[in-house]
């Protein structure tokens, strides 16, 4: 029977890849999209004669009013992408995989046919079009899309195109996926897809098998242990863990981060424009590697992976070797993780803050790698730092929170572009500054797995 199931579980596994690949993550080909969206006139009417003249003789607008558009834009969009990690996750868990996957495909699709069908005219559109994008999804086409756009390909080619696409995903829903969550550890001869009879019955079967699945996770799990002589359970519940120390950290940690990649990313045009003093030859090579940069991201997303499980396995050998904690020792494993993450961040946020060119190639690849960092390690420590069971809760709130942190990056757009005159140096050396906070919270996780595995683990 698992012989039979493997190669829907390998089609299963490669088709997913693919789709992440190519449908995910369409804020970090913003930068693309805008330069297509310039070229076809949107929000030029904001442009100021002089501004427009000025556009004439260099091929790119300096237009304030039209960046701070497309910098709205931005701010909205990656607020939603956050933001709705909540609420997408009570979905999931509510209506399970079908419904969950049917609400995305719907908004990616409307989003697509909006994008493909507004002109300058009706760009006003894109206020509700690119909100729908990033919470629906779409990468790999993004970021090609100025290198299709300048082949010959039309704006509203791509995205019909990306429409179609849609197809793929509803087959994929109804053909290889389960109707509703994967069981964990799975069960023997688990089957799903459209001849599994993967319906109530099989979710009925798989209820009545739960506590056997539950037993086995807590022999499995190093975080549920033994309570020490004189010492009271932790407290289990949510809100325990929500308004503690090490969330609120980790919080500041993600919130700063994630800041410094979005204002990157939304003013990375404007940014370009001004190093290259409008040459729109300039702009549109430093766009495409900025652009092959990110698609390369997936390279980089195993590597903090690797290095936590390493350290993992490292440190809980040295915790059975000692007797001190197991969940101590899988905690220690995150800081090396979080203190990269903080450096890379520095590096990157050090080399953008420089208006130098050709170092914009660098700052491409820190932060490319940083990014991969951040959401791999900001997933992996709520899950070795928190309970299992809060992890849904959790992961959703602090997406949610750095949310709200990311719409500062307009008002700081609004201000470099209006008192500062577009120069962000002063805004980048306090963000600079800010960004050393985020050392705090590896800091205080290592003090605290020092302090734990000082005190021996009671079997």
């Amino acid at each position: 029977m698992q012989g039979q199931s493997l190669p829907l579980r390998v089609t299963t596994l490669l088709t997913g890849l693919l789709e992440c690949l190519g449908f995910a993550g369409v804020l970090f080909g913003w930068a693309s999209l805008v330069f297509v969206f310039k070229t076809e006139h949107y929000f030029e009417e904001l442009c100021e004669p002089n501004a427009r003249l000025m556009g004439n003789a260099t091929g790119l607008d300096d237009c304030k009013a039209q960046d701070e558009r497309f910098s709205l834009i931005f701010t909205l969009a990656s607020f939603m992408n956050n933001f709705m990690t909540f609420p997408a996750g009570y979905i999931f868990d509510r209506f399970k995989t079908t419904v969950a996957r049917l609400i995305a495909i719907f908004l990616y699709t409307s989003a697509t046919l909006t994008i493909a069908f507004i002109s300058a005219d009706s760009a006003v559109l894109l206020f509700l079009a690119m909100p729908m994008l990033t919470v629906g999804g779409i990468l790999f086409l993004i970021t090609n899309l100025q290198l299709l756009y300048e082949q010959g390909i039309s704006l509203r080619a791509s995205f019909i195109f990306i429409s179609v696409c849609s197809a793929w995903h509803v087959g994929r829903t109804f053909l290889l996926m389960p109707r509703g969550h994967i069981p964990y550890p799975l069960p023997p001869n688990y089957s799903y897809g459209l001849c599994s009879g993967d319906g109530p019955g099989e979710e009925e079967k798989k209820t009545v098998e739960s506590p056997k699945l539950e037993l086995s996770e807590e022999l499995i799990s190093p975080k549920k242990e033994i309570p020490r002589p004189g010492q009271q359970q932790e407290p289990r519940s949510f809100r325990s863990y929500a308004f503690s120390r090490r969330f609120a950290w980790h919080l500041v940690w993600l919130s700063v981060i994630q800041l410094w990649h979005y204002l990157f990313i939304g003013t990375l045009n404007s940014l370009l424009s001004n190093l290259a003093s409008g040459d729109r030859v300039l702009v549109s090579t430093y766009t495409n590697a900025f652009a092959i940069t990110q698609f390369f991201g997936v390279l980089c997303a195993p590597w903090n992976g690797l290095l936590m499980d390493r350290l993992k396995y490292k440190y809980q050998e040295e915790a059975r070797k000692t007797g001190s904690s197991a969940s101590a020792a899988a905690l220690c494993s995150t800081v090396p993780s979080l203190v990269l993450t903080s450096l890379l961040c520095l590096g990157f946020a050090l080399c953008a803050s420089i208006p130098v060119l050709p170092l914009q190639y660098a700052t491409f690849i820190l932060q490319v790698i940083n990014r991969s960092f951040l959401y791999g390690g900001n997933a992996a420590f709520l899950t070795l730092a928190f309970p299992s069971e809060h992890f849904g809760k959790l992961f959703g709130l602090v997406m949610a929170l750095s949310a709200v942190v990311s719409l500062l990056q307009f008002p700081i757009f609004t201000l470099i572009k209006g008192p500062l005159q577009n120069d962000p140096f002063y805004v980048n050396v306090m963000l600079a500054l800010v960004t050393l906070l985020t050392f705090v919270h590896p800091f205080l996780v290592y003090r605290e797995c020092w302090q734990k595995e000082s005190t021996p683990e009671v079997a």
